[in-house]
């Protein structure tokens, strides 16, 4: 397997547009452009290929860790981490639901699947 698969499953995996993959590696003080970045993941018979060297991986990784986990003068809270949208929040284990009666739906047993024997009368 080549860092280029690496790279694209990443990638894939973490859900990461192109333009976050640059502000990733900025992260990590490593400068790339988005069409640079295009011909790492292009298939590798493609005019424009470029082979993804062990510094971009490297320096990926790098900040990968920085974008979740944060620096260690400036850590970041588990709860605020989250790759697919930046600006929600998770909500906290401890917190307890807030529950409305009025929106709470009643229970009822969906009894058309029991079968019942029938008993003779003598």
């Amino acid at each position: 397997m080549t860092n280029n698969d690496i790279f694209k499953k990443l990638r894939v995996a973490l859900m990461l547009r192109d333009d976050e993959i640059v502000e990733i590696l900025e992260l990590a003080d490593f400068k790339i452009t988005k069409s640079e970045l295009g011909a790492l993941f292009r298939k590798e018979d493609h005019p424009n290929y470029m082979e993804c060297g062990d510094q971009i991986l490297r320096n990926f990784l790098n900040g990968l860790v920085i974008h979740l986990r944060g620096t260690k003068e400036n850590p970041k809270i588990p709860g605020e981490v989250l790759l697919k949208n930046k600006t929600e929040k998770k909500s906290t284990p401890n917190k307890k639901p807030d529950f409305n009666t009025k929106q709470r739906k009643k229970f009822t047993p969906d009894i058309s699947s029991v079968k019942y024997k029938n008993k003779k009368k003598s």
